[in-house]
C-alpha cells in the first residue's frame, strides 16, 4: 500500500487537508492540488494511482479534470466528490469514466472503502499492462540482441542483479548499449512499475545538473515561479540512471555521495530535506577505478556506485553477433517504410571484418544509411560507407572464416590481462569479464591459462 499514490483535488483548503489526512493515516502516499490545472501539472511530474476530486472548482472543474485524466492517463482511477445536484452530477461523472462518487460532506469509512476498491482495480490494470510489457519482444532481455557467450553471460548477470536493490555500475565503450542494459535491469526489477529517469551527467553545466537532479523551490532563483521536482524525486519508486557518471563535476560528486548515504536530498533553494526512494544505476566509458586513484573521481563515491558491476562487451569482442544485429536493425528501419530488404553475403563479409570503433550504435547507423541509399531489395557493397566498400580491402568468406582464430587470441589475451590485474582472483576476474565462474573456468581450460 505504501507505494499507492492518491492525488486529492479540492479548492476548499479545509476539505482538501481533511481528505489528505484521512488517506495518509490509512497508509497512502498523498499529494494535493487546489484545482484541475494544478492537478494536471502534478500528474505530469509524478505517477498516481487514484485521483479524488471535487466537482465544483474554479479554473478547471472536476468534470474537465476527469476528461483530461481519462484521456492522458487511462490507467488512473478517478473518484468524484460532490455536494451539488448529487444524482445528476454522479451519473454524468460515471458516464465520463469515473470509478464512483462520494457525497459531501464525506464520511471517512466510505472514502476509505471506495478508495481501496478503486486502487485494487488500478493495481490489476497496471499488473496486466506489466505482463503485456514483459511479453512484448521490444522489452526485457529480448531487447539485448546477441547469441555470443559474452551476451549470454551478460543476460544471466542482469537477471541476478535486477532482483537486488543495490546500486549498479555499468561499464563499456561508447555505443555498446549501456542505457539499454540499465532499462532492462529496471524492467526486470521490483521497481518496474515506477519510472525510469535518465540523465546524461556530461550534458549539463554544474548549475544545471544540480537543478536537474534535485529540482528547486519557488523563487530559488530568478525565473523560478514555482517549485519544480528534480529527477531524483521524479524517480521515486523507480530507477534513476546516471549516464556518463565520470563526467560529473567533483563538487556535484560530493552532493551525490551525501544523497546516496543519507537517502535524502535538498532542492535548490530549499531548507527541508526530502526522502529519496530511487534505485541508482550509473554508466561510464571510463575506468572509474583509475580515475578514483588519480583523484579525478571521488573514491568514496566510486565505491558507493560500484556495489555490482555489469560490463557491456564491445562489438569487436562478439563478432558472432554482427550478422544478427545487422539483420535486426535492417528489419527495424525497413518495416516503417513498408519495405522488405536483405543484406547480400558480400555485405555481411565486410561487416564481419570491420572493427566498429562506434560499436553497436555505429552498426545501426551503417545499416540505416545503406537502407536510405538502396532502392532495391538487396543491400550490396556499393550501398555501404566508403571504408566498407573500398575495393582494396575486399573481404572474402574465406577471410571472414579465418578472422575467428584472431578473435579467440584477442579473448585469450584479454582474460590473461584481467587475471594479472586482479592478481589471479578468479571471482573478481569473472565479475570484470561479466561471466560466471564456471564460464571463466572453461575459458581458462580452453586457452591453457589454468
Amino acid at each position: 500500500m505504501s507505494r499507492q499514490r492518491v492525488l486529492v483535488v479540492d479548492d476548499e483548503e479545509i476539505a482538501r487537508e481533511n481528505l489528505v489526512h484521512i488517506l495518509a493515516k490509512a497508509g497512502y502516499r498523498t499529494a494535493a492540488a487546489a484545482d484541475g490545472r494544478q492537478a494536471l501539472a502534478l500528474l505530469a511530474e509524478d505517477a498516481y494511482d487514484l485521483v479524488l476530486t471535487d466537482l465544483r472548482m474554479p479554473e478547471m472543474d472536476g468534470m474537465e479534470l476527469l476528461a483530461a485524466v481519462k484521456r492522458r492517463y487511462p490507467e488512473v482511477e478517478v473518484i468524484v466528490a460532490t455536494g451539488h445536484a448529487a444524482v445528476d452530477s454522479a451519473v454524468a461523472a460515471m458516464r465520463a469514466g469515473a470509478f464512483t462518487y462520494v457525497a459531501k460532506p464525506v464520511q471517512v469509512a466510505e472514502v476509505l472503502a471506495q478508495a481501496a476498491k478503486a486502487l485494487e482495480k488500478s493495481a490489476m490494470r497496471r499488473e496486466l499492462a506489466s505482463l503485456k510489457r514483459k511479453a512484448d519482444p521490444t522489452t526485457g532481455l529480448s531487447r539485448l540482441i546477441g547469441q555470443s557467450p559474452a551476451m549470454e553471460a551478460l543476460r544471466e548477470a542482469i537477471v541476478q542483479v535486477a532482483r537486488l536493490e543495490c546500486n549498479v555500475l555499468i561499464t563499456g565503450e561508447t555505443g555498446t548499449g549501456k542505457e539499454l542494459v540499465a532499462r532492462t535491469v529496471h524492467d526486470l526489477s521490483q521497481r518496474c512499475e515506477g519510472r525510469f529517469m535518465a540523465v546524461n551527467c556530461g550534458a549539463f553545466s554544474e548549475e544545471l545538473i544540480s537543478n536537474e537532479l534535485f529540482g528547486h523551490e519557488r523563487e530559488a532563483f530568478t525565473g523560478a515561479a514555482a517549485r519544480r521536482k528534480g529527477l531524483i524525486e521524479a524517480a521515486s519508486g523507480g530507477t534513476l540512471f546516471l549516464d556518463e557518471i565520470g563526467e560529473l563535476p567533483l563538487s556535484m560528486q560530493v552532493k551525490l555521495l551525501r544523497v546516496l548515504q543519507e537517502r535524502t536530498f535538498l532542492r535548490v533553494g530549499g531548507t527541508e530535506e526530502a526522502p529519496m526512494d530511487a534505485r541508482v544505476l550509473s554508466a561510464t566509458n571510463k575506468d572509474l577505478k583509475k580515475e578514483a586513484e588519480t583523484g579525478a573521481f571521488r573514491q568514496d563515491l566510486f565505491y558507493r556506485l560500484d556495489v555490482v558491476t555489469l560490463h557491456v562487451p564491445p562489438l569487436s569482442q562478439r563478432r558472432e553477433d554482427i550478422a544478427l544485429l545487422a539483420r535486426h536493425f535492417l528489419a527495424k528501419h525497413a518495416a516503417p517504410l513498408g519495405r522488405e530488404v536483405s543484406l547480400s553475403p558480400e555485405v555481411l563479409d565486410r561487416l564481419l571484418l570491420y572493427e566498429f570503433p562506434g560499436n553497436v550504435r555505429e552498426l545501426e547507423n551503417i545499416v540505416q544509411k545503406a537502407l536510405a541509399i538502396c532502392d532495391g531489395a538487396v543491400i550490396e557493397p556499393g550501398h555501404l560507407l566508403a571504408d566498407l566498400r573500398d575495393e582494396r580491402v575486399r573481404p572474402t568468406r574465406h577471410a571472414a572464416r579465418n578472422a575467428w582464430p584472431t578473435l579467440e587470441e584477442h579473448e585469450k589475451n584479454y582474460i590473461r590481462d584481467v587475471l594479472e590485474e586482479v592478481e589471479g582472483n578468479k571471482s573478481k576476474a569473472a565479475r570484470i569479464l561479466a561471466i560466471d565462474r564456471v564460464s571463466l573456468w572453461r575459458k581458462l581450460k580452453r586457452y591453457g591459462l589454468e
